[in-house]
C-alpha cells in the first residue's frame, strides 16, 4: 500500500535528540528551541518566533493576544480545521464562515467584507495546501476597519505571497510542524509575531502566565504571576527533531516540488478532457507542494475512485468537513453569505499521497491507476 503520507526524516535527528538528552535540557526554550527559533526569524525575515506544542496552541495565544472576548465576532473559512475556529471560540467569539475561491480553496477575499459588522474583531486566513490567500485584498479591509489579521500558515511553510513569506504578513502568523507536515516533530507549532507590540506579553502568555522569560534573561531576580496563560513550551527534544528538518528544508522542499509536478504533468491529461480538477497557482504565489488534491465530477464519483485506488494499493484521502455544517459550528458559529462553493467543491476534493523521498515509481503507480479509472 503507497501511504497517504510518510513522516519526514532527514537523518540528523536521532543525533540532535540524543544531544538535548546529554544536554540535560528537556523542556521549553532549550538550546534546539532557541536555534529553531532563530532559523525561522531569519528566513521568515521577522522579528519573533515562538515554538509551542501545537499550531493549534499558536493559534489560541493568538486569540489571548488580540484580546478576544465574549461576543466578538471573528471571520475565517468554513473550509479549514477544527483548530482555527476552536481557538476563538474557546475565548467566546461567534465565528463568521465565508465561502471559498473554488479555484485555490482559500477565503474568498472578495466575501469578507460583507461579514464585517461593529463586533467583528479579527479576520483569520487559511492558507490551503500551502498556496497564499489573496492577502493584499485582506490586508486592506483590515486597516480599513481597524481590524487584526492573523495567518492560520499551518501548511505554508517556505510558501509565498508576492515574495513574501506567508505567516509574517499579518498581525501574527502560526505555522503546524505535525507529523504530517512537510516539516516535522511529531506535534509541534510556531507562532510568528509581526507587530513587536505582543512580544512581550507574547513571552508572558506563553510561560504559564508569568513573566520566567525575563527572569532566565536576567532582567528581574524573581518571577512571578503576571497574566493569564498556559504552558505553550515546545519541549527540547521536539526542537532537536525539528532543527534537523529545518536544517534540510531547502532539499525537502525540492523534492516534494518535483513530486507534485510529476502528478501535475501525469494527470494534465484527464484535466484537459475535463474529467477532473487540478490545483491553481496564482503566477503572484509560491507554494510548497504541501498537498497535491484532484477534484472529482461530484462525491460518488470520489468515493468511487478512493475504493478503486485502494483495491490498487493507494491511499488517496478526502479532506475538511465545512465547519459551518458541523454540530460545533453551527452552536459557535454562523455562515455568513451564501455556501456556494465550500460543501460542493469540499464533497468533490481528494488528496494524493506526497511526501518526502516518494519513489518515483510510486508516483507514476498512483497517476497510471486514476488515468486507468477515467478510461474504464
Amino acid at each position: 500500500m503507497i501511504p497517504f503520507n510518510k513522516p519526514c526524516v532527514t537523518g540528523n535527528e536521532n543525533e540532535y535528540i540524543q544531544e538535548a538528552i546529554h544536554n540535560l535540557k528537556l523542556s521549553g526554550n532549550g538550546p534546539f528551541g532557541k536555534k529553531c527559533s532563530s532559523w525561522l526569524e531569519s528566513h521568515l525575515g521577522t522579528e519573533k518566533v515562538l515554538l509551542t506544542p501545537s499550531c493549534t496552541h499558536a493559534l489560541e495565544m493568538a486569540a489571548l493576544l488580540v484580546d478576544i472576548q465574549e461576543g466578538d465576532e471573528v471571520i475565517m473559512p468554513s473550509f479549514t480545521f477544527v483548530s482555527t475556529a476552536n481557538a476563538f471560540a474557546l475565548r467566546g467569539a461567534n465565528i463568521k464562515f465565508v465561502d471559498v475561491d473554488p479555484a485555490t480553496m482559500n477565503m474568498d477575499a472578495s466575501l469578507v467584507e460583507e461579514a464585517v459588522s461593529g463586533r467583528t474583531k479579527a479576520i483569520v486566513v487559511v492558507h490551503y495546501a500551502g498556496v497564499g490567500c489573496e492577502m493584499d485584498a485582506i490586508m486592506s479591509l483590515a486597516e480599513q476597519y481597524d481590524l487584526y489579521v492573523i495567518e492560520d500558515a499551518a501548511q505554508g511553510l517556505l510558501s509565498t505571497f508576492k515574495g513574501k513569506a506567508l505567516g509574517t504578513i499579518g498581525h501574527l502568523g502560526t505555522f503546524s510542524f505535525h507529523e504530517t507536515k512537510n516539516y516535522t516533530c511529531g506535534e509541534g507549532g510556531a507562532l510568528v509575531i509581526n507587530d513587536p507590540r505582543f512580544i512581550g506579553r507574547a513571552e508572558i502568555i506563553q510561560e504559564k502566565g508569568t513573566n520566567r522569560s525575563q527572569f532566565i534573561q536576567g532582567r528581574v531576580d524573581k518571577y512571578t504571576w503576571r497574566d493569564i496563560g498556559s504552558s505553550y513550551l515546545l519541549s527540547d527534544l521536539n526542537a532537536a527533531y525539528l532543527l534537523a528538518q529545518l536544517e534540510a528544508a531547502d532539499r525537502i522542499n525540492k523534492n516534494r516540488l518535483e513530486t507534485w509536478h510529476i502528478y501535475w504533468e501525469g494527470l494534465k491529461p484527464l484535466a484537459g478532457q475535463s474529467k477532473i480538477e487540478l490545483p491553481f497557482i496564482p503566477e503572484d504565489r509560491e507554494h510548497n507542494a504541501h498537498m497535491f488534491y484532484i477534484k472529482t465530477k461530484d462525491e460518488e464519483e470520489r468515493k468511487r475512485l478512493i475504493q478503486y485506488l485502494k483495491e490498487n494499493d493507494v491511499m488517496a484521502v478526502p479532506h475538511y468537513v465545512p465547519l459551518h455544517s458541523s454540530h460545533a459550528g453551527e452552536k459557535f458559529g454562523e455562515m455568513s453569505g451564501p455556501d456556494t462553493y465550500t460543501s460542493k467543491d469540499s464533497e468533490r476534493l481528494l488528496r494524493l499521497p506526497l511526501y518526502y523521498q516518494m519513489a518515483k515509481e510510486d508516483v507514476s503507480h498512483v497517476v497510471h491507476h486514476i488515468r486507468a479509472f477515467y478510461q474504464a
